[in-house]
């Protein structure tokens, strides 16, 4: 049985480059009109030479010294291969402002979206479908730079040289199948290919489970690549590029230390735009979100706990066409917990990473959160909400995926329910409705009306939190938790089960 809710389921310096050495001074130019001779009076002001003609522009006119040998062209930028002129503006007309509809009267609760692919199934993949959602019509594509550009190496700041740091570890992954295809972003785990991004973009939320997938580096490199392995439960998954060597895998901080209010950095595609960079902080820690997912796995116990029923979920993927998908019903939920941020993410952002002001990854950029209304009724979004899968989830079951194919996760071996919706509730928490025969609830002494506040120095408010740090915590592995019984605090440490 698996465990269940009763109404759900349950600083870096500046960085700055050496300036080129001054040119030599340049013999005056030669020209074919014999010199004047000077008439007599006082001399003139002697007028100051021309500068150098830049050594990107075409043949200097008469007149101009050639650049000096060596000198360095403006716009000096980051890492090999890097632009020294802005990338080009998108073509075509401005994009149209989506049309608003009105919200459903009574709807308080912001509908919460993948930050996922760019074109779902349904629609179309790449830059193009990133665009088409916000309302351009026409084919056109997006110059993107390759780099961190840099075009005043006196005013680098953190961001800059996290950016610069960071981004040669982070990929822009197109998934396509016979039904459609979309993009995502992911991070490098290793040097020889080996990519951690969310299952929801290799699988098209479940819409296929042999995607045709190709990766793109942040160089401009392009890897064809193969699913090494998915964990639908936390929405993870891991893929090997095929003959690569020599990539830049992520350092990786620990999440456990965050604090509200560190900086952090956002990486990815958003709209099929690579190589973006968004900031912000972190915004709160220990949220949970129950999200509904096409790829996850059957919850059979939600036949058996005798609650209320599944309730929908509020919560859905967006695909980057401002639809839901059509061809599947997601009929299961997924609760997972995740760090919230203010950094802005969009729907391509996600298995992008975020990271700190060190350039480690803090988070794996998973879903938004959209001002409410459906997703199927407008435009979704960046408004300020975004949230990330916690890097020591991420790592552990990347980890797990590589070695076995698969990741494991825990089990407690209970039904619950919000503790604040039961009647005469005086605490918040998880309200232990029902323990199963020789779980791991049973087993260290929980019962029928307690309720958990804490699991492994986490705060527990409701069943979703619960549910989504036990998820969090490796099948068979130990664990603590707080939990109030008439009117006390108790502690218990317990082996978790494993979830099948």
């Amino acid at each position: 049985m698996s465990d269940n809710q009763g109404s759900r389921p349950e600083s870096e310096d500046s960085v700055s480059e050496p300036v080129a050495p001054a040119a030599s001074p340049q013999p005056a130019p030669s020209s074919d009109v014999p010199p004047t001779p000077a008439a007599a009076g006082p001399a003139a002001p002697a007028m100051p030479p021309r500068p150098p003609y830049p050594a990107s522009y075409p043949k200097a006119p008469a007149g101009y010294p050639a650049p000096a040998a060596g000198a360095a062209a403006t716009g000096q930028a980051f890492g090999p291969g890097a632009q020294t002129a802005p990338t080009l503006p998108l073509s075509g007309p401005a994009p149209s402002a989506p049309v608003r509809k009105k919200s459903t009267a009574g709807r308080t609760v912001g509908l919460l979206v993948a930050a996922a692919l760019v074109g779902g199934a349904a629609g179309v993949g790449g830059t193009y479908a990133g665009i088409s959602l916000w309302g351009q019509t026409q084919t056109t594509a997006a110059s993107s730079p390759t780099v961190v550009t840099v075009n005043d190496t006196q005013k680098v700041n953190n961001v800059t040289a996290v950016a610069a740091k960071v981004l040669p570890s982070v990929v822009t992954i197109s998934a396509t199948a016979s039904n459609g295809g979309g993009t995502g972003s992911g991070v490098v785990l290793s040097a020889d290919g080996y990519v951690l991004t969310n299952t929801h973009v290799v699988t098209l939320d479940g819409a296929t489970a042999d995607p045709t997938l190709s990766v793109t580096t942040s160089d401009g490199k392009v890897y064809k690549a193969t699913l090494v392995g998915t964990d639908p439960t936390y929405d993870l998954a891991v893929i090997k590029l095929t003959d690569a060597s020599g990539l830049t895998p992520i350092d990786f901080a620990d999440s456990s230390k965050l604090n509200v209010g560190d900086q952090a950095i956002a990486l990815g595609a958003p709209l099929g735009l690579d190589n973006t960079v968004t900031t912000g902080i972190v915004s709160a820690l220990n949220r949970s979100i129950e999200i509904a997912s096409s790829a996850a796995p059957d919850d059979s116990s939600t036949k058996e706990d005798g609650g209320q029923g599944q309730q929908e979920s509020p919560f859905q993927f967006d695909f980057g066409q401002g639809q839901q998908q059509q061809q599947q019903s997601a009929n299961a939920t997924i609760k997972i917990a995740v760090i919230q941020t203010d950094a802005a993410i969009n729907p391509g952002n996600s298995g992008g990473a975020l990271v700190d002001s060190d350039g480690k990854l803090i988070g794996i950029n998973v879903a938004i959160a959209s001002s409410g209304g459906s997703s199927s009724g407008g435009q979704s979004g960046n408004i300020g909400v975004g949230f990330s899968i916690p890097a020591n989830i991420a790592q552990r079951v990347a980890n797990e995926i590589i070695k076995d194919g698969s990741a494991t996760h825990g089990l407690l071996g209970a039904t619950v329910a919000d503790a604040a919706s039961q009647k005469n509730a005086t605490i918040q928490g998880a309200y232990i409705q029902d323990v199963s025969s020789g779980g791991a609830a049973a087993g260290a002494g929980l019962r029928s009306g307690d309720i958990v506040t804490e699991f492994n120095g986490v705060p527990v408010t409701n069943a979703i939190d619960l549910t989504a740090q036990v998820r969090a915590a490796a099948g068979g592995s130990d664990a603590t938790l707080s939990y109030v019984r008439d009117g006390k605090t108790e502690t218990a440490k317990l082996t978790l089960g494993t979830l099948q």
